[in-house]
């Protein structure tokens, strides 16, 4: 609060406003005294001249009759003037007829005089007759001291700056009278007025509004605060009924605390008794805990290992020499079980669950091949119902594209898998394009289609479109789910179009980058006379795989033709259980080659015929077809890393222990090393293992981490402890893939981590990676 004068609002103002009054006072003040000096000059010299104006004609007498005694009475009344020290008359020879002279007056405050008006100034004017005019009588000289003058001036000058001072006192005074009366006593008694207020309760006063101030600022914030103290009184009001309430509550509470005491006291043994069950339930629920987790691990190792064994061998199958439909069909049996792997690893990846964390990949991937591994993958499903899967890919999409292919395939294989089981009858179609960074997956299907009012929750967890579709269908409702969040963690969209009878379509967008300069695939060299020969379609045109078939074609740049309009060039015929046309036309046809095609796999598939292409169609797949037919040599349009006829020999055989406890995984990675060219010794356990090193060497081990009489762990800590081992390579191998796994592997001592199942391009990877220094070789002289 305000104390003293000093601070008074008040106060301030007038001290500002007198400040200002002064100054400007001041300036008009000295502009005046300014004016007065002016005119005290001007009246001045006016003053002298009148004098001598005056005593002009009698001094020239007097000069003319040369009256002496004359003059010195005229210039004994010239020094009768205040300001007049000298008088002369001078003749015209230059001689004094007649001079008078007085004393200047002393003042301390004439130097101030001296230097605004100078000390002495001397008048002169010549003296001369009406009657002769021509004649030289002499002159007039009258010295007059300023002081006179200047005295006059600097009291009229402090009178006007000693009146304004006085003048700015009394507005000064007035002003802040004025202010106290209309501002500070009115804030003050507002001040005042609060400052009485009881902080205990502030709801009984009310300040008072000042008399003559009801419209004025001070009214208006008298009122606002009165306003806030009603506020506060009704705030009040309410809290103290609320305290009213709770200890109302309070003293029912306290009564039947008293009562439950008596009941607490009397069971208190009994929650002794209970609690320590519930430690022992708490330890049980821990071991449980850890048992889950090493079960969880167990588990993850015990499916795997067979599930391993069975990709390994398909692996080693396919890189033997096979028929067409042979290779194609364990592919797909290889690339099957592999997303059955995928899956096991999205379960089994509990750390990844539970901390919500989603990785994704930024890697290379050709997707044309994942979309027609999908569709095979689904075909046969498909088929079974008698449903025809289309698979419409751009012929222009890109070769090789970055991002996360086993999310994009997840995602693909759920929508594929939710169109199969949802339709009875007519097709199920993939289209796929590449625009603008942007890849475009739509999957579309005749089912039985989504009612509008349940398109919203589909995406919700355990939804599906009503209970009549889950209990005719099945399924947990998680698919769509799963797409739609792995679609946002890729920074893409997916949307649904639907109408209930009719089918749905869903179309997923993902911002990919293209790898590499952008080039469609084009046809190899030694397929360039395919565009001479061209091909004659025997499919109807209403057939869903014909626009496919053309497109791929056009692409290429082979040209079609109906089978009606040319008997030349290779002939693709769809054979058909309702229609044998395209088989009579097969059988006659005088062309270069013939391509069977089934619209639902019942009959290719028992064609001995290599010529026999299944649908969905894969570009891979029509042009070894075409080639084929045509009797031209084929090659792949781009190499696959999964299917190695004749491996190259290692450039360093390396003399290799497998520490490996699993006869078939022994067998695929034994297998697998001998083809790369090494020499490769097995062990059933780390205990066979360190005996191994008992009666040999070797330059790299692939240690299994989980095995029976001594683990990975133990045998590795055992081999390094030998010192001519420490530099050893050794690569652990496992099935699991929980985290911390690979931790594990390196703080025992092991220097990589490899996960099972063996594939032939990550095995030769990380045994070229560690494989020693091959000895340098000195050149012959």
């Amino acid at each position: 609060m305000m104390s003293g004068f000093r601070q008074h609002l008040s106060k301030r103002l007038t001290r500002d406003t007198v400040l200002v009054a002064m100054a400007l006072g001041l300036i008009l003040n000295l502009i005046q005294i300014n004016l007065e000096y002016f005119k005290a000059r001007d009246s001045m010299e006016d003053e002298i001249h009148a004098l001598m104006d005056i005593s002009i004609s009698p001094a020239s007498q007097i000069a003319y009759n040369i009256d002496i005694i004359l003059a010195n009475e005229l210039l004994d009344g010239l020094l009768k003037h205040p300001a007049v020290i000298d008088a002369r008359i001078i003749d015209n020879e230059d001689f004094t007829m007649a001079a008078s002279s007085g004393r200047s007056p002393d003042s301390p405050y004439r130097w101030a005089s001296d230097l605004l008006f100078e000390e002495n100034r001397v008048f002169t004017q010549d003296l001369q007759t009406t009657q002769h005019d021509n004649l030289e009588l002499g002159r007039l000289t009258l010295t007059i001291d300023t002081y006179h003058y200047g005295v006059q001036f600097l009291e009229r000058a402090t009178y006007t700056l000693i009146s304004g001072l006085l003048k700015s006192l009394a507005l000064s005074a007035a002003l802040l009278g004025i202010f106290y009366l209309a501002l500070t006593r009115p804030l003050l008694n507002v001040i005042g007025a609060l400052g009485r207020v009881d902080t205990k309760s502030p709801e009984k006063t009310r300040l008072p509004l000042p008399r003559t101030h009801e419209q004025d600022e001070i009214g208006t914030l008298v009122t606002i605060i009165n306003q806030h103290l009603n506020t506060i009184d009704s705030s009040l009001a309410q809290l103290r009924a609320a305290e009213s309430a709770m200890k109302n509550h309070s003293n029912h509470l306290e009564h039947e605390v008293k009562d439950r005491t008596r009941e607490i006291s009397e069971k208190n043994e009994a929650l002794q008794r209970g609690n320590q069950a519930l430690i022992k339930a708490k330890e049980e629920a821990v071991q449980r805990a850890r048992t889950r987790a090493s079960f969880l691990a167990n588990m993850s190792h015990e499916i795997r290992t067979p599930l391993n064994g069975l990709l390994g061998m398909l692996g080693l199958t396919l890189q033997s020499e096979l028929e067409a439909n042979q290779r194609e069909r364990l592919d797909i049996a290889l690339k099957a079980g592999e997303n059955l792997l995928c899956l096991l690893n999205d379960i089994l990846d509990i750390s990844k669950v539970e901390a919500g964390k989603l990785n994704l990949e930024n890697i290379p991937f050709n997707p044309r091949k994942l979309i027609e591994e999908s569709a095979s993958l689904h075909a046969q499903q498909a088929h079974e119902k008698g449903i025809e899967l289309v698979c419409d890919i751009d012929p222009t999409l890109p070769d090789s594209l970055i991002g996360d292919p086993t999310r994009i395939r997840q995602v693909l294989n759920n929508l594929l898998n939710n169109a199969v089981k949802f339709t009875e009858a007519g097709t199920v179609r993939i289209e796929a394009s590449h625009d603008r960074g942007s890849l475009t997956l739509e999957v579309t299907d005749t089912g039985i289609g989504i009612p509008e009012d349940s398109l919203k929750r589909i995406f919700s967890p355990f939804s599906q479109a009503d209970a009549e579709t889950t209990r005719l269908y099945g399924g947990t409702g998680l698919g769509l789910t799963l797409c739609q969040q792995l679609v946002e963690h890729m920074h893409g969209r997916i949307q649904v179009e639907s109408e209930q009878g009719k089918g749905a379509q869903f179309r997923v967008s993902l911002p990919l980058a293209i790898q590499g300069q952008y080039a469609p695939g084009k046809l190899p060299e030694v397929a360039e006379s395919l565009r001479t020969i061209g091909v004659a379609l025997a499919i109807p045109k209403s057939n869903p795989h014909r626009r496919p078939i053309e497109r791929q074609l056009s692409a290429w740049g082979i040209p079609t033709r109906e089978v009606g309009q040319s008997k030349q060039g290779i002939l693709i015929a769809l054979i058909a259980d309702d229609d044998s046309s395209g088989m009579a036309v097969a059988k006659h046809w005088k062309g270069p080659g013939v391509v069977l095609t089934d619209r639902l796999g019942a009959h290719t598939s028992k064609l001995a015929d290599t010529n026999a292409l299944n649908l969905p169609v894969r570009r891979e797949e029509l042009l070894r077809c075409l080639c084929h037919a045509a009797g031209l040599p084929w090659g792949p349009l781009e190499a696959d890393s999964n299917v190695d006829l004749e491996p190259p020999a290692a450039d360093l055989t390396l003399d290799i222990l497998l520490v490996e406890d699993n006869r078939v995984n022994q067998l695929v990675a034994a297998s697998i090393l001998k083809k790369l060219g090494h020499r490769v010794a097995t062990a059933q356990h780390g205990r066979e293992a360190l005996e191994a090193f008992e009666s040999g060497s070797y330059d790299l081990v692939l240690m299994d981490c989980h095995m029976p009489v001594m683990d990975g762990y133990e045998a590795t800590r055992e081999i390094r402890k030998n010192p001519s081992l420490r530099d050893l390579p050794i690569i652990a191998v496992t099935a699991n893939v929980m985290e911390g796994d690979k931790e594990d592997c390196l703080a025992c001592g092991m220097n990589d981590y490899l996960t099972k199942p063996y594939n032939r391009s990550r095995l030769e990877e990380i045994v070229n990676r560690w494989a020693p220094m091959p000895p340098a070789t000195s050149e012959l002289p």
